[in-house]
């Protein structure tokens, strides 16, 4: 159960945690709430990335949905947000009442898994559990079959929309490269980056489930190596990275590679009056930033989390540190590697030198994540305990400013912070730590850690 029903999403290894009997009745079930949510309706959207077993869980979910009475749109095989983009055009009269996107976004693969949504909203959290409990305990009821399995052209539309939207674009004299890593973005990118005369390079375009050059997954740095080889040429202005289903970006210079805060900074100081959204693993800096010239607010970390946060608030933007970006400015509030890319080719267009940009900004020294394994029983109730012991902290513990416990908790020290958190995913406690310098960041980690392990 927790395996496989984890908080955003549902995920597990294909044929043993998603074997056909499972994979149908979530389809089945699913679509019963779909209808439960909204009586009348009649559509869900189902796409798939690249991995070989993706049309094979097509067919089991599918049968699943059509057993509820419910007809399947067929988006094909299309990076996740073309998927979220689904629920928000018709196609010759037709509108999805709800999506589901099967992809193991940038698991090994051997793993797939289906991000879902009803109503355009997320389906995650305790619905997942709820779902989760009815694949276990009950069995489908067979009513009358729908067989409708309807091909229709999302990408198509999808690709259109941002032909469109960013029609404006000249980038003439400068070029750029693209590492799809044999992911979904494949599927879409060239033709978006031709229809705009956009001078690329695109390495490792084709849609292929095996990942045969390196993990699809950009926050690894491993992953980066030969573009990173590539922009040390200087024969590119930019170079962006994609996960396996395109909805998490890495955008890099020949001398950074820049985390999902820093690039919301990019973006707010181009809009007017804006309110961003950050998890609570961002750095400082973007909230001081921002906060001379618009209104940020933190919440808590977790694609689903932030979506229906931008959706509550009305905000202008939201970011992951991974790559992970909402644009509600333009857009639709929901995650888009690819649109995201748009934004930031719109910025070169306007001028920007994002390395500039980033120069001018404030020094802090900021660790990579730091995660602990830990019994998935456990975590949470180690998260419990440390907020105890900080109400109270030893002899010797550096003076406390603030914690905030949005997400685990962010412990706000005077020269910088450190964040504890159990990841909602995996059996692990995950930490970050920022200070002016290294010795303060380093000094926060060790009291922080020192704690955690007399827990």
């Amino acid at each position: 159960m927790k395996t496989i029903f984890r908080e955003y999403d549902i995920r597990g290894i294909f044929d043993r945690d998603l074997d056909e009997p499972t994979v149908e009745k979530i389809g089945y079930f699913f679509a019963e709430e779909v209808k439960r949510r909204k009586p009348g309706a009649r559509y869900i959207a189902v796409g798939y990335d690249a991995r070989l077993h993706s049309p094979s869980l097509y067919e089991w979910l599918g049968r699943g949905i059509n057993k509820a009475g419910v007809a399947v749109l067929e988006t094909g095989m299309a990076p996740t947000p073309v998927n979220y983009f689904a629920n928000y055009v018709e196609f010759d009269g037709l509108k999805s009442d709800a999506s589901v996107m099967i992809t193991g976004s940038h698991n090994p693969p051997e793993y797939n898994g289906f991000k879902m949504t009803i109503d355009r909203r997320p389906f995650f959290g305790e619905e997942i559990t709820a779902l989760g409990q009815r694949v276990l305990h009950e069995e489908v009821v067979r009513r009358e079959v729908c067989t409708d399995r309807i091909p229709v052209d999302a990408k198509g539309k999808y690709i259109r929309y941002l032909l469109e939207s960013f029609a404006h674009l000249d980038l003439s004299g400068k070029r750029f490269i693209f590492d799809c890593g044999n992911g979904a973005a494949g599927a879409v990118l060239r033709e978006v980056l031709e229809g705009l005369h956009i001078d690329a390079e695109i390495l490792y375009e084709e849609p292929d489930g095996r990942f045969p050059n390196h993990h699809p997954d950009p926050s690894d740095e491993s992953t980066l190596e030969e573009l990173r080889k590539r922009l040390e040429t200087g024969a590119y202005t930019l170079g962006f990275a994609y996960d396996g289903d395109a909805d998490r970006l890495a955008v890099l210079s020949r001398n950074y590679n820049f985390k999902g805060d820093i690039l919301a900074i990019f973006f707010a100081r181009r809009m007017d009056d804006p309110l961003v959204i950050g998890e609570v693993k961002c750095s400082q800096l973007m909230y001081d930033t921002i906060g001379r010239f618009g209104r940020t607010l933190m919440y808590k970390t977790g694609h689903s989390n932030l979506k229906v946060e931008i959706a509550r608030t009305g905000a202008s933007l939201a970011a992951e540190v991974s790559g992970h970006l909402f644009f509600n400015d333009r857009y639709f509030g929901y995650d888009d590697a690819i649109y995201s890319t748009m934004r930031m080719l719109e910025l070169m267009d306007e001028g920007m030198d994002p390395d500039s940009e980033l120069r001018a900004l404030p020094t802090l020294f900021t660790t990579e994540e730091i995660t602990i394994d830990v019994e998935e029983e456990e975590k949470f109730e180690k998260i419990d305990r440390l907020k105890e012991v900080l109400k109270d902290p030893p002899e010797g513990f550096p003076p406390i400013r603030e914690i905030i416990e949005i997400d685990g908790v962010r412990v706000v020290f005077e020269k910088g912070w450190g964040l504890v958190r159990a990841s909602n995913t995996t059996p692990k406690i995950v930490t970050r730590f920022e200070a002016t310098d290294r010795k303060f960041a380093e000094e926060y980690r060790r009291v922080l850690m020192k704690l955690l392990e007399n827990i």
